[in-house]
């Protein structure tokens, strides 16, 4: 199948980046490329951009897509974007893209088993060559860490409930697919409340999905590593898409703006600690109705930009 996704905030986030025509761009989550596309159409002949991600079919469609020997790629997890850099031949850059959370093109693909609306075996795994999959946590993980899982990273209000059921089923049997997982999950949540925001297993399988890829664990990793990469006036632009990872890229960008960790009633600093970034996004980007409209997977994304001083 062909590798489709539609790029949320396309021209806000590129025009965030104030491009150079002779810059280093890095594209931490390159999925369809969208936005790689538009660095490149601002980039001189001189200009490079770094597409990392984890997922093959992302890195295999963009070479095929973009023949372009200004775009290096890069298998890798964002969270190791240093090290991404630096196999790239790069010990320093201009800007930083980051489009969190999981692509169309994975939701869409029903194998990938991310989807809770077509049928799959039980995966969610971003990187196929990774050893957790979403049938592992499903069917080994206690009841005690499926409910921590879903409260912390789904913020499902019946995760107990989901928990407990969970368990009850595979008792008996292994739970294989995703409809099977969406189903149980649907039937464990009081048949009145079940369709209050949207598909009852919608904050389940982001919950799995989070765990399966290690998704948060690895924003702050990331902000802190792509600071340190900046150039002086390089900016690092993040797109979240739920309010966890929306509420780890605000923490992590005022802990640039704001390292100091002295106590309050200390009258000087005496941590050390200076400012390496400034925010520039002082509320988040949203998008417009017109996006939300062309794309509703659209409609939560924020975008949050800092830049290095």
């Amino acid at each position: 199948m062909e590798f489709s996704h539609i790029s949320v905030l396309l021209y806000e986030t590129v025009d965030s980046l104030n491009i150079k025509p002779d810059g280093v761009y890095v594209d931490c989550t390159l999925g369809g490329a969208g936005h790689t596309s538009l660095i490149l159409e601002r980039l001189g002949e001189n200009g490079r951009v770094i597409g990392i991600d984890r997922d093959d079919d992302a890195l295999r469609n963009a070479e095929e897509k973009i023949k372009d020997k200004r775009l290096i790629t890069v298998k890798n997890n964002f969270e190791n974007i240093k090290d991404a850099v630096e196999t790239a031949g790069y010990d320093r850059v201009d800007g930083i893209l980051m489009d969190l959370g999981v692509s169309s093109h994975q939701l869409d693909v029903a194998e990938r088993g991310f989807s809770y609306i077509k049928d799959a075996p039980l995966d969610m795994r971003m990187d196929r060559s990774a050893s957790l999959t979403a049938y592992e946590v499903v069917n080994t993980y206690s009841e005690n860490e499926l409910i921590r899982i879903l409260r912390d990273y789904g913020e499902e209000r019946f995760a107990s409930r989901i928990a407990k059921k969970i368990c009850e089923v595979r008792n008996e049997k292994p739970i294989q697919n995703t409809l099977e997982l969406a189903e149980l999950v649907t039937s464990a949540i009081p048949q009145k409340i079940r369709y209050d925001n949207g598909n009852p297993a919608k904050r389940s399988f982001q919950a799995i999905r989070i765990e399966v890829n290690g998704e948060l664990d690895c924003i702050p990793k990331a902000i802190e590593e792509g600071a340190e990469l900046l150039n002086v006036g390089g900016r690092m632009s993040i797109i979240s898409f739920h309010s966890l990872e929306d509420r780890l890229v605000k923490n992590g960008f005022q802990k640039l703006e704001r390292p100091c960790i002295c106590p309050s009633d200390f009258p000087i600093c005496v941590c050390g600690k200076k400012q390496i970034a400034k925010i520039i996004t002082k509320k988040p980007i949203l998008p417009s109705e017109e996006e939300i409209n062309n794309n509703s997977r659209s409609h939560s994304a924020k975008l949050r930009v800092c830049e290095k001083i």
